[in-house]
């Protein structure tokens, strides 16, 4: 018997059910209506209960961020510009960022995605506190021009990566909410719509450029997974890239970049705006097919900026050449495969916030990853995202590990409710 969630997301369920070795079992399960996320009674303490393969490739992903953040940071210990740092100093700091956030990964683990649904919009507003307190002088931290991040003691917190998991949160719970409006435009977008524009002032004060792109990106892959019709998809995709081109020509140092972009190697570009570009495509140059082996990279000597974290995958393409950018790109493509697949089950299963909220986590990786590539290989310009699960970075790691952790008890859930567990 088909279900309300069947009909309104069918066409979605017959792109992911490609998978066989993902298809859900044909287990009968009993729902009340639209139950979006309801607690289970069971709680998670095996592993047995998640997608083990998902973990498997997930431990791999961050270990090879460890290899890869020491290889591109060790020569950094040297520049007169980082004085008391030593050669080890930025992989400790890695190591200890994983930890953290793996640790709260865990605690995230354990929180049903009832909660989640219930809190969405304190999540939001709790984000936007932050936002907000990260503009104010004397509490805000400023980095080359940028004030983006709040002291915590010997830590440092981005509010802008909060808000991207806060975002795909509240869209979800938006959409479940308003599924009744969700054909007539202006009454399903533009609520969500402000919120996200408000979101958007507050980056774009900072300013970051980047993380309003995967922000306002991400609600609108979201809004488009929930069933809003495709004239007003075409549409918010219209005014999306209209927004971008206006905040791109109205900045004089954006314009400067994206100019710099089109042609890097221009005598007005290659040693300002287009220095970092021009030594990350030196970096995929010398490194072919096979890369000049691990630990090898000249560009990391103080030539390429950044080499650790928005750069990364430069050290990668010249260390490990072709063969390791397609194989990190591969990953990438199933990981997000992956949580799209773990999302549909969940929409299939009747769990329309839990299913809208590990798709938005999946756009949300997949979007960051695609542009953060694209970046590094001159096919756009430079946005100063990190590579997600990779690039060294606390608070970038802390929420993509959470996000993954919301992943995981969404498939957990799936799979209670399809052993026939009483939800």
């Amino acid at each position: 018997m088909s279900t309300q969630a069947d009909k309104r997301f069918g066409w979605w369920q017959r792109i992911t059910s490609r998978d066989e070795r993902l298809k859900m079992p044909d287990v009968p399960v009993h729902t009340m209506g639209m139950t979006s996320g309801l607690r289970t009674t069971a709680q998670p303490s095996v592993v047995e209960g998640v997608d083990q393969t998902l973990l498997g490739v997930l431990v791999g992903i961050l270990a090879w961020s460890v290899v890869m953040v020491y290889s591109a940071s060790i020569a950094m210990g040297d520049s007169p510009r980082m004085t008391g740092v030593h050669n080890e100093f930025f992989l400790i700091r890695h190591v200890v960022s994983i930890a953290v956030a793996f640790v709260a990964a865990v605690a995230v683990f354990q929180v049903p995605m009832e909660v989640w649904r219930k809190n969405a919009i304190w999540v939001l507003l709790g984000t936007l506190v932050l936002l907000v307190a990260v503009l104010i002088p004397g509490l805000g931290i400023s980095v080359n021009g940028s004030r983006r991040w709040l002291p915590l003691g010997v830590m440092r917190f981005q509010p802008s990566e909060l808000a991207k998991l806060a975002v795909v949160i509240y869209a979800a719970d938006y959409m479940v909410r308003r599924m009744d409006v969700r054909e007539k435009f202006m009454r399903a977008v533009t609520p969500i719509g402000a919120a996200v524009g408000f979101i958007g002032l507050l980056l774009l004060a900072e300013p970051d450029l980047g993380a309003f792109v995967v922000v306002a990106s991400t609600a609108v892959g979201i809004l488009f997974l929930g069933g809003v019709n495709i004239r007003g998809f075409a549409l918010m995709l219209l005014v999306l890239l209209s927004a971008f081109v206006l905040m791109i020509w109205l900045e004089p140092y954006r314009r400067a970049r994206f100019f710099a972009y089109l042609n890097p190697w221009h005598e007005s570009y290659r040693l300002k705006e287009g220095y970092q570009l021009t030594h990350s495509l030196i970096s995929f140059g010398r490194g072919e097919i096979f890369g000049v082996g691990l630990g090898g990279s000249v560009e990391k000597l103080h030539w390429l900026p950044e080499p650790h974290t928005d750069f990364i995958l430069a050290v990668i393409g010249e260390e490990l050449g072709l063969v390791g950018v397609l194989l990190l790109i591969a990953v990438y493509f199933w990981l997000v495969r992956r949580i799209m697949v773990i999302g549909r089950r969940a929409v299939a299963l009747d769990r329309i916030f839990a299913g809208l909220v590990a798709q938005g986590i999946g756009l949300w990786i997949g979007i960051q990853s695609m542009i953060n590539i694209g970046v590094t290989l001159g096919a756009l310009p430079t946005k100063g995202l990190t590579l997600p699960l990779m690039s060294f970075g606390g608070s970038a790691m802390l929420l993509s590990l959470m996000a993954i952790a919301i992943v995981l008890r969404v498939d957990y859930e799936n799979r209670s409710l399809m052993r026939g567990e009483r939800i």
